[in-house]
């Protein structure tokens, strides 16, 4: 099989387990709600306190969220060996570990989508900045945050406490990205010109994480 046929095959049948299980989608959507209403009962802030404020809830709720599909990620991988044989089998790593962080891509973004228009209702929220870089902005974050969780992810699959090794190896190599992602969203929703510099720094984190990822998972395979 080629490359791209080993990746597509790999994303459609996780993507038909959690449409089936929907283990991940709802421990997501379940956690994003509660920061959702907690957050909102909590600081219950005016609208332009939540222009200020919104950016960080925003990317806290989908960072915490994230960590329970990226938790699940190879899990499924250990029952009955599928790991191993494909460890023993002549195909690379990087497709299997591309199809991956597609797949966690695509469940975090739809937890997104349905988790923007209760911010807009929760946070009375409205852009005085253009809008459309909310796009690029949401993109670009959401893959830096999956790349890198699904990356170690596959390091910490063996270990005794893996939910808790994941994000004590994400959180530390996030924190630029996180940056970049709450300030260009601050930035966009209230109006500020330096919303361009913060995208641009985060597709400067996605290449050079994503190429380290891909030219280091076989090493992670073969060792893990």
């Amino acid at each position: 099989m080629s490359y791209f046929s080993i990746a597509r095959s790999s994303l459609v049948k996780d993507i038909r387990l959690e449409w089936r299980s929907k283990d991940a989608i709802n421990a997501m959507l379940f956690f994003a709600l509660l920061v959702v209403v907690i957050f909102s009962f909590a600081f219950d802030p005016t609208a332009e306190e939540s222009r200020t404020i919104a950016g960080g809830l925003v990317w806290v709720a989908v960072l915490f969220a994230a960590i329970v599909a990226l938790n699940q990620t190879w899990s499924r991988e250990l029952r009955n060996q599928v790991l191993d044989a494909y460890r023993v089998s002549p195909a690379t790593g990087t497709p299997l570990f591309l199809a991956k962080a597609v797949g966690n891509f695509i469940f975090v973004s739809a937890i997104e989508a349905l988790m923007t228009p209760l911010f807009v209702v929760f946070y009375k929220l409205r852009a005085l900045g253009p809008v459309g870089e909310l796009l690029p902005t949401a993109v670009l974050g959401t893959w830096a945050l999956v790349v890198n969780g699904t990356f170690f992810a596959a390091i910490s699959l063996r270990t005794r406490s893996r939910e808790v090794m994941l994000p004590l190896l994400l959180f530390p190599l996030s924190i630029p990205a996180l940056l970049a992602m709450v300030n260009a969203t601050t930035a966009i929703l209230t109006g500020e010109e330096s919303a361009r510099f913060w995208v641009a720094l985060l597709l400067a984190y996605d290449v050079v994480f994503t190429t380290a990822c891909l030219l280091m998972f076989d090493i992670v395979l073969e060792a893990e």
